[in-house]
């Protein structure tokens, strides 16, 4: 809610004459500081106390942002000119203490987001078959708090400071971060806490440069005898140990005893998996830049193709940018089907206790991306050929269809967010080391910043090159005069390319070993529960 409270309405609302590029950096400084608080957290504090001073900084950053919308030494002079040049500068302070506020909460939001979702599953204990159970469905529910905040920002608290002020649009969602954190902090003594273990990004660097230098050297044929500690230093550090797997086998070459015993030249089988688990992870990163780029469209594309049609009910003018909401809404329902009924239904079948496997629900959800690509383009088409038919091309006036037969894309994106979002987020949290999940819950967070800055190229690549050679272009300011249907076109292409290279990704993709038999005691009792309804329905017969 904090988050959504600040960024939906912040360009409109707060950025200063003539300092729109300060602003725009912004987004590219929320989605690089995860990385950092995953670091930070799996390499020195922990993600608990990680967590709680990024909490301190970003609603320090809140504050201070609320007070420089509320107290007039902070805040330019109100302006009431038709021409906003004519409008008195904002100060040097006004602007150190404005965009010093919303540095400061990217700074804060690069401690809390890579880290709250992994302190979350982390309460769950892997070796107990029903806390295991009720991990699979945390994620969900996660996800659906999260849009839930979001729905409420960006619906009542966008109102809010349309309509009553900024200092209440401001004022609420940093006291209710304040309450957050409070009731986080009262949660400390019953919290399963994981310690540090040293940086990540050392570990796998000693494990890539061991294995160059090593290149030559060949592998034993039995993986017992490369190198690793005995399972009670593992135990004493309360870590867990990781067999050989065959996969990306150059690596093991890290493991290879030479003679020589620098941790830049041997390392231990479980370090060398530790890499591996994250570098197999990567590819699957890439294929999910697309559907980010795709998710962008929302508040960009979407929407201003909104501001084209009728937006009237009755006397009520729905502003474009609610559209969106419908997004969240859908989300929200697909979320609650999902794991009430669809995972329930389809553990019968599979006996798989996610109901399908994470990849799977992956893949689904890129198959909505083309889905919703094409009717997209279909919709712009007929809203082209209407806008003809009524000689509004040239005017760019309003097109005398509803904005409601934009509805089906923004509902299937939600429904398309139920399933990728999700499970790419608890993908890269399942799949990596115990002692890297805030670097692999990260992953999912810095394909967002990846595909919003692949959009704008896009964009502004695709905008170019049909205007050369004196072509009338796809995309003008004149969407009447556009032909943003070719564009969505060339998304259900892009769509499909990716899809078809996830499948080739996941073909080869190899599983993190489970680290207990939780998992493997759920699909026994599915099993079970099988085999007793079938029972049951014999003696019925």
């Amino acid at each position: 809610m904090a988050y959504y409270g600040i960024s939906s309405n912040l360009t409109i609302g707060n950025s200063p004459p003539g300092n729109s590029p300060l602003l725009t950096t912004l987004p590219i400084g929320l989605e690089l500081t995860p990385i950092l608080g995953a670091y930070l957290a799996d390499a020195h504090l922990g993600r608990y106390w990680t967590f709680v001073i990024a909490s301190i900084v970003y609603i320090s950053g809140m504050s201070v942002l609320t007070l420089s919308v509320s107290l007039r030494s902070l805040k330019p002079p109100p302006c009431a000119e038709a021409n906003v040049e004519n409008c008195k500068k904002a100060s040097t302070l006004h602007l150190a203490v404005f965009y010093g506020a919303l540095y400061t909460l990217a700074v804060g939001t690069g401690g809390t987001k890579p880290n709250i979702s992994t302190i979350g599953a982390d309460q769950f204990d892997e070796f107990h078959p029903k806390e295991k159970a009720h991990k699979l469905s945390f994620f969900n529910w996660w996800m659906f708090s999260i849009f839930f905040g979001t729905l409420f920002a960006n619906t009542v608290l966008v109102y809010i400071q349309d309509n009553v002020g900024w200092s209440l649009g401001y004022g609420l969602p940093t006291l209710g971060l304040a309450i957050s954190i409070v009731i986080f902090l009262a949660g400390t003594p019953y919290y399963r806490h994981k310690m540090p273990t040293g940086s990540p990004f050392t570990r796998m660097a000693r494990v890539i440069v061991a294995a160059i230098r090593k290149w030559k050297v060949p592998l034993p044929n039995d993986p017992k005898e490369l190198y690793e500690l005995d399972l009670e230093e593992y135990a004493k550090k309360a870590k867990v140990r990781i067999e050989f797997t065959p996969t990306l086998r150059f690596l093991s070459k890290a493991s290879v005893i030479t003679g020589s015993t620098s941790p830049w030249m041997l390392c231990s089988v479980t370090q060398v998996e530790e890499t591996k688990q994250m570098l197999r992870m990567l590819p699957i990163l890439a294929a999910t830049v697309v559907p980010s780029t795709m998710v962008a469209q929302i508040n960009t594309l979407f929407v201003k193709q909104g501001t084209t049609l009728d937006r009237s009910i009755g006397s009520f003018k729905i502003p474009p940018a609610s559209l969106a909401g419908f997004v969240t809404i859908s989300m929200l329902i697909c979320v609650v089907l999902y794991d009430r009924f669809f995972v329930r239904i389809m553990q019968r079948w599979t006996k798989n206790p996610r109901g399908i496997s994470l990849l799977q629900r992956m893949g689904i959800g890129l198959v909505f991306h083309i889905l919703i690509m094409i009717i997209a383009s279909l919709t712009e088409r007929y809203r082209l050929h209407v806008a003809k038919e009524h000689g509004v091309v040239e005017n760019g006036g309003q097109v005398p269809l509803t904005v409601f037969i934009l509805l089906p894309q923004f509902v299937l994106m939600g429904t398309a967010d139920a399933f990728l979002d999700v499970a790419k987020i608890e993908f890269f949290y399942d799949q990596a080391p115990e002692n890297m999940k805030s670097l692999g819950t990260s992953y999912s967070m810095t394909t967002l910043g990846v595909g919003n800055f692949l959009s704008s190229f896009l964009l502004s690549t695709v905008s170019r090159i049909t205007k050369e050679h004196g072509h009338h272009g796809w995309i003008l300011n004149n969407l009447n005069a556009s032909h943003l249907d070719y564009y969505y076109a060339f998304f259900v292409i892009l769509n499909f390319l990716n899809l078809i290279f996830f499948l080739i990704v996941i073909k080869f993709y190899v599983y993190k070993a489970e680290i207990s038999n939780s998992m493997q005691v759920l699909t026994e009792e599915l099993k079970g529960m099988t085999v007793k309804v079938s029972n049951q329905e014999e003696s019925r017969t």
